[in-house]
């Protein structure tokens, strides 16, 4: 019998299975009141989700669209805007803003580190004429597993004045706080197959009262991604094209699971589970590329190899245990292994993948002693007032 393969990459993540269900359940008509019904529950709970009175909206497709939602609804071509760049997807949005004609200037730091607060101040202080108009910047750097600091970045956007803050939390809805409110967030982006802890193919934008000021001068074209119509059809409890009908089933169940669970329980969950896998890496010598646990996302962990071929760590893993992890991105590929540790995952899948990764690094000759790995995680589960 083939076993199914255990997700432990940044997404697609582990789903449920009442969400699977949910998901399998016979189409209804999007223009029915009991569609109506569903679209009304399910945006409570995103606006509970996002800790926001504002507009959260739905859009079928990757992060990457509902970013591109997030640039073209809000900006006009020429525009200056600022992009954080310290991995992969900061670096995306910094392309996605030059293909779109912005004024694009690149706050960087090296892939590993945290995007600096205080560069962030210097140019927004330094832009005495008010002409940046957003601030584009991702929270988890899924690449790296850094966790930037968008509280203090955010400070210093609304101490501008002027600009928006457009971000970027893919890997960090659902996984550590992204209060909208409280921080003042204009733009808020995030995707189904991370924190939801459901299958892939929704987006979602949250959009503050500025942010929709700023819409009605945007110039960019738009049409399908055009948020105003989702806005207008969204108080109605629809939408204005059709969408994945079964993927709102699940995002239903998923939500109901999550509210439930609570946000001290939820985020506590999420961080447990990435200390318990740092101390199990460091107990097997496995160099962190984030070394800092403050500055380490609850989403992901990115590891060095230093005694083994990371790909060959990768696909032995995979084709001996049936344990799926992620390659490295960019510059970083073929130099780092990344572990998932989002989504529905709990205790036991940590332990499955820390006694899989001890196992293959026997195998390919890096001695450690057996058991290490998962002592380290069981002793830090062991202190927790409860798993799950």
């Amino acid at each position: 019998m083939q076993n199914p393969l255990m997700l432990m990459i940044p997404g697609p993540t582990p789903v449920p299975e009442s969400v699977l269900l949910a998901s399998a359940r016979p189409p209804i008509s999007h223009r029915s009141s009991e569609f109506r019904t569903l679209m009304a529950e399910i945006t409570a709970h995103l606006k509970w989700l996002h800790q926001t009175q504002n507009d959260v909206l739905i859009l079928a497709s990757s992060g990457t669209g509902a970013m591109e939602a997030g640039i073209i609804n809000f900006l006009s071509p020429g525009d200056r805007v600022l992009v954080g760049c310290n991995g992969k997807f900061g670096d995306r949005w910094a392309d996605v803003c030059d293909q779109f004609g912005l004024e694009t200037e690149q706050i960087k730091a090296p892939w590993g580190q945290p995007l600096d607060p205080e560069v962030f101040r210097h140019h927004l202080e330094a832009d005495q004429h008010r002409q940046i108009k957003a601030v584009v910047l991702t929270h988890s750097e899924t690449s790296t597993g850094v966790l930037n600091d968008l509280e203090a970045i955010i400070y210093h956007i609304k101490a501008h004045g002027q600009a928006l803050s457009i971000v970027d939390a893919v890997t960090s809805l659902g996984v550590c706080p992204v209060p909208m409110d409280e921080w003042g967030l204009d733009v808020v982006v995030s995707a189904s197959q991370k924190g939801y802890r459901m299958p892939p193919g929704l987006g979602f934008v949250a959009v503050s009262s500025r942010a929709w000021h700023a819409y009605t001068t945007a110039q960019f074209p738009r049409f399908y991604l055009d948020l105003g119509k989702c806005r207008q059809d969204a108080v109605a409890n629809t939408t204005p094209f059709t969408p994945p009908v079964n993927l709102f089933f699940a995002l239903q169940a998923s939500l109901r699971m999550m509210k439930a669970e609570g946000f001290t329980r939820l985020f506590s969950h999420q961080q447990g589970l990435m200390q318990a896998t740092r101390a199990a890496l460091r107990a097997l010598e496995l160099p962190l590329l984030v070394t800092d646990d403050a500055i380490a996302s609850p989403a992901v962990t990115a590891i060095i190899p230093d005694r083994v071929d990371p790909e060959l760590l990768r696909s032995q893993l995979q084709q001996q245990h049936g344990v799926v992890i992620a390659a490295g991105q960019d510059q970083m590929r073929g130099k780092l292994i990344r572990i998932g540790h989002l989504g529905y995952v709990c205790d036991r899948d940590i332990l499955t993948t820390i006694a899989a990764l001890e196992t293959t690094l026997i195998h390919l000759g890096c001695p450690c002693l057996p058991g290490i790995g998962i002592q380290a995680a069981s002793n830090h589960f062991a202190k927790l007032p409860s798993s799950s």
